[in-house]
């Protein structure tokens, strides 16, 4: 029996710094992996663009936010994440008891109006930690695979 992939929301209020920095990241992962998973990013009330400093320090990276636009999360998709990551950002509109997966708050300081060395401080620490979350997932993608096996 193959398990389904799983869904990972990164969520914050505005989804114009934090969450969309983790959700490249998350991307990334997928394609250097090769994973299978759904990942999606929102906020609860979206601002009308990326942060112009995230969008740079993204940029040193070779990551483009230009083309990216802050949405808001629906209720139906958190109820139906494995996952929903908030970014410290206080999201007390979006109750945790309607979440159908895990939930985990990162406690991350928000980059808007940061300066560089600041903002590239926090977007390390989120490719740090989606690293980490990837390396959960792949192993127990791995754990999985090895159980349907038989081994």
């Amino acid at each position: 029996m193959v398990e389904p992939s799983p869904t990972v929301a990164f969520v914050c209020v505005q989804n114009a710094g934090r969450s969309q920095m983790a959700y490249a990241f998350a991307r990334r992962n997928l394609d250097e992996r090769e994973l299978d998973a759904t990942v999606l990013t929102g906020g609860t009330r979206p601002a009308d663009g990326v942060h112009g400093n995230v969008v740079e320090s993204m940029a040193e990276l070779g990551i483009d936010l230009s083309d990216r636009t802050p949405r808001e999360v629906t209720v139906e998709e958190l109820s139906d994440a494995d996952y929903v990551v908030t970014m410290g950002c206080s999201a007390e509109d979006v109750c945790p008891a309607g979440w159908g997966g895990e939930n985990r708050d990162w406690g991350l300081d928000d980059p808007h109006g940061e300066g560089p060395e600041k903002t590239a401080e926090i977007r390390d620490e989120i490719r740090r930690r989606v690293g980490a979350f990837f390396d959960e997932l792949e192993a127990e993608a791995d754990g999985e695979a090895n159980a349907a096996e038989g081994r």
